[in-house]
């Protein structure tokens, strides 16, 4: 046996061991010790090195091993990470990353710029909304889908990446020679006032730095007259444990309970408290959550919930309460293992039951009677519930009608779906160029919908009138918020939507109406529990 297998046989015989004897086989031989299994092991793979039908290296069958040990374990959050798995993870942890930044989607056939981040290279290049980037280097974009061009923009920084551009209104391409610097992915997406008094804060993601950035945000809401906080987690998927406990160490009271761990590994069972002075104690909060806020987004909620500090408003969250930890294994390879679970202040675990496939979307409701519940009550005695995500207080469901249009639109385009979505970002770049709306709440006019529906003709895309009789309310939605977004950034999207979005508009009236955190929960305890708008 070569020097390699008795090292990859002990590692696997102390795997085995720690995880209980996985390797145990069935029926008499169950009592085995795990230094017979890793005999075995042994065994079994050195016959499949060496009599196996197809010649296979043996370091591809160790790696079939690991990933079979991890496939085992049912967990779709452990897993093996290398290359660009790993880079993903720290980039999204740390939030940072070399590239020119620029937040882009593809769109009409092109790589198109959503907005350049601030003080980016291509900020100060000069790079604007609405960008077409045809050439990076010397390679056309025609035929590439959105990550490629991601990869391609980005990379270490001082490198050099030279980017050819279409701008609407502008005769020929823009060339751009950009030097690639470090960028920080901001977690705080946007910031601005919705209405009198009346805060809004897009949280994007739990990285390194977002308990900072936050309490920033909220420090500049409060200097330009917030009085009271609308708290988006809507499709957050999490991040960092630890900021996660920072950020709602900003609203709670020195001492009280965050967030509860439990596990084997040392270390993983803690209690965590908030540690400093609240710095809002007046301020109050509306909290939005979806189907797709997950983990350290839901710790945030849970606590506020459980403590009374905050209302929840939305659908029924993700239900993600177990934590990771990432091992390294060498310099290039690590292991993302869940090594406990968490709990709310009340002793809630809000883990949802894995499912094989979860396509569920995120706006609809969840309904608590599919998976086992059980009550808990908050600091003031409302009751709250665990074994499925975080219920919000007030339920706003999503609007039926629309939901009705949306999908009979699909049904309708079927493959002319990507032709619509590029009607929809040539209507709003038009937009922009000729600057044919003055205000984000524009009226879509008889004139405006004949415009679009020309676009849509011009792709070879036709509806019969039946059919957009029946989805123009979704259409004209979908217009109006895209416009908005390309001619007035976020901020003028957002402030679209509180017109149109129920769980936002629901969440702006009930933080218009509260003086005191207090005050919102009083609110929040009169709006009917089907979730109708109070």
């Amino acid at each position: 046996m070569s020097r390699q297998r008795v090292v990859v046989t002990t590692l696997v015989a102390a795997l085995a061991f720690l995880s209980g004897g996985w390797l145990m086989q069935q029926g008499g031989q169950s009592s085995s010790s795990v230094y017979q299994q890793a005999r075995m092991f042994d065994d079994v793979l050195s016959h499949v090195a060496d009599y196996y039908v197809d010649s296979l290296d043996e370091r591809q069958l160790y790696r079939m091993a690991i990933d079979g040990l991890l496939r085992e374990l049912h967990d779709p959050y452990t897993g093996y990470l290398d290359g660009r798995e790993l880079r993903t993870l720290t980039e999204a942890t740390s939030g940072n990353y070399g590239g020119v930044g620029l937040q882009i989607e593809y769109r009409d056939g092109a790589i198109v710029v959503v907005v350049p981040l601030a003080d980016s290279p291509a900020e100060r290049a000069g790079m604007m909304t609405g960008d077409r980037i045809v050439q990076v280097d010397d390679s056309l974009t025609s035929s590439w889908n959105q990550e490629r061009a991601v990869t391609s923009l980005r990379g270490p920084a001082g490198t050099t990446v030279v980017l050819k551009v279409d701008r609407p209104g502008v005769n020929g391409s823009l060339t751009y020679r950009l030097t690639r610097a470090q960028i920080h992915a901001r977690s705080v997406r946007l910031s601005t006032l919705v209405g009198d008094g009346v805060g809004y804060i897009e949280l994007y993601s739990f990285s390194e730095a977002t308990a900072r950035e936050l309490g920033n945000a909220i420090d500049s809401l409060r200097t330009a007259g917030m009085r009271s906080l609308i708290l988006d987690l809507r499709w957050n998927p999490g991040g960092l444990l630890d900021e996660g406990v920072a950020v709602a160490d900003l609203f709670l009271d020195q001492g009280q309970s965050i967030v509860t761990t439990r596990g084997r590994a040392p270390g993983a069972t803690r209690q965590i408290a908030d540690r400093n002075t609240q710095r809002y104690p007046n301020l109050p909060i509306v909290v939005l959550v979806n189907g797709a806020t997950a983990s350290a987004a839901e710790i945030v909620a849970g606590a506020l919930q459980d403590h009374d500090r905050a209302i929840i408003v939305g659908t029924t969250s993700y239900g993600k309460g177990l934590v990771q930890s990432v091992f390294p294994l060498s310099q290039a390879v690590s292991l993302k293992m869940t090594t406990s679970k968490w709990f709310t202040p009340s002793g809630r675990s809000i883990q949802r039951p894995f499912r094989t496939s979860d396509d569920r979307d995120p706006d609809d409701e969840i309904a608590h009677d599919t998976v086992p519940v059980d009550s808990f009550r908050t600091d003031r005695g409302r009751v709250v519930r665990g074994g499925g995500g975080i219920a919000p207080d007030v339920l706003v469901r999503p609007d039926s009608a629309q939901i009705a249009a949306r999908n009979r639109l699909q049904a309708a385009l079927d493959r002319n779906v990507v032709k619509y979505t590029d009607a929809l970002a040539a209507f709003a770049l038009d937009a922009r160029a000729r600057r044919t709306v003055s205000s984000p709440t524009f009226e879509v006019t008889p004139a405006l919908r004949s415009q679009f529906l020309s676009m849509l003709q011009e792709r070879g895309v036709s509806l019969d009138a039946a059919t957009l009789q029946a989805t123009w309310p979704f259409m004209e939605r979908q217009i109006g918020d895209q416009t908005a977004r390309f001619a007035f950034g976020r901020a003028g999207q957002v402030l679209r939507q509180t017109n149109d979005d129920p769980v936002l508009s629901t969440g702006k009236r009930l933080a218009a109406r509260a003086t005191s955190p207090a005050s919102l929960l009083q609110l929040a305890n009169q709006a009917s529990p089907a979730g109708q708008q109070p």
